[in-house]
C-alpha cells in the first residue's frame, strides 16, 4: 500500500506541476489531489522539493527507449529510421504532453535536476541517432558528416516540432497534424544526408 500511495502522489504531483509549475503548487494541493492529509504525504516525502525530484526521476521511466531502439536497429534505410524516430517522438509527446510541459516549466525555473533529466532524455535519443548515422557513414551511404552534430540537429528539429504541435497545436498559427510535419520534413532532412548516385 505504501508504494501504491507513493506512486499516486507522484502521478498527481506530475499533473499539478505540469499544469501550474513548481512555484504555484503547494503540498496541500498535492495532498488534496491524492485524498490524503499533508501529514500523510510527508510520510512518503520530506518536502515539496523531494516530491518534485521524484516526479522528475519518474519521467525517465516513461520513454520506452529500449523497445524503440531495438525496433529502429532492425531498419536499414536512413530515411525510414529518421521517419520512425520522428513519428515515435511526436506521438509519444502528444500522448504525454504533461512530460514536455513539466520539463519546460522546470527548465524555465532553472531547476538543475530538470536540466539533467532533459539532457538525459534528449541525450539518449541523440546518442542512438548518432550511432546509426555513423553506421550509415561507415557504409558510404551519407556524406562525410559529423554524426553527433547531425543527430543533435535532427532531435532538436523534432522536439521543436513537438513543442508547437503539442503545446500550441499549431505551427506558425496553422493547425498541422504530426504526420503532415513528418512527411514534409523527414525526406528533406534525410535526402540531404544521402550521397547521390
Amino acid at each position: 500500500m505504501t508504494e501504491d500511495r507513493k506512486k499516486q502522489i507522484i502521478k498527481e504531483a506530475t499533473a499539478l506541476f505540469s499544469r501550474y509549475g513548481y512555484d504555484k503548487v503547494s503540498v496541500k494541493q498535492i495532498a488534496s489531489a491524492c485524498g490524503v492529509s499533508d501529514a500523510a504525504l510527508y510520510r512518503h516525502f520530506n518536502s515539496k522539493a523531494d516530491v518534485y525530484d521524484h516526479v522528475l526521476e519518474s519521467l525517465l521511466k516513461r520513454i520506452p527507449h529500449k523497445e524503440l531502439f531495438e525496433n529502429l536497429n532492425k531498419i536499414n534505410d536512413l530515411e525510414k529510421v529518421l521517419h520512425e524516430m520522428a513519428r515515435f517522438l511526436l506521438e509519444f509527446l502528444n500522448k504525454n504532453d504533461d512530460l514536455y510541459r513539466l520539463l519546460l516549466f522546470s527548465a524555465l525555473r532553472g531547476h538543475s535536476k530538470a536540466r539533467k533529466i532533459y539532457a538525459q532524455i534528449r541525450g539518449d535519443l541523440i546518442e542512438f541517432i548518432a550511432g546509426r548515422l555513423q553506421a550509415f557513414k561507415d557504409r558510404g551511404i551519407t556524406y562525410d558528416i559529423n554524426p553527433l552534430i547531425t543527430a543533435r540537429c535532427f532531435i532538436g528539429m523534432v522536439m521543436d516540432c513537438a513543442l508547437g504541435l503539442n503545446l500550441w497545436h499549431s505551427l506558425g498559427g496553422r493547425a498541422v497534424q504530426p504526420e503532415e510535419a513528418i512527411r514534409n520534413n523527414i525526406p528533406i532532412y534525410a535526402r540531404g544526408l544521402i550521397k547521390k548516385g
